[in-house]
């Protein structure tokens, strides 16, 4: 995970990959089912880039949950 972001927004990156590969999903069925780039699901994925507040609702709402829900990461230890 980047050194970069803040441990928050690590966790956060380490959810949404940990949601995306627990539904078995490829980062380009996510992006589809999220309406985003597939480059944006690459760089949350690796790290790099920090999830806006629009990205977390259309990520949330792809796999079914709440911003909240996905954005809980009290269990995620770095």
């Amino acid at each position: 995970m980047s050194k970069t972001n803040s441990d928050l927004t690590n966790k956060i990156c380490l959810r949404i990959k940990f949601e995306r590969i627990k539904r078995n999903w490829s980062q380009e069925q996510l992006a589809e089912y999220a309406d985003l780039n597939r480059n944006t699901i690459g760089n949350l994925d690796r790290g790099i880039a920090s999830p806006t507040i629009d990205t977390l609702e259309k990520l949330a709402k792809a796999f079914g949950m709440t911003v909240i829900d996905l954005i809980d990461v009290s269990k995620i230890e770095l």
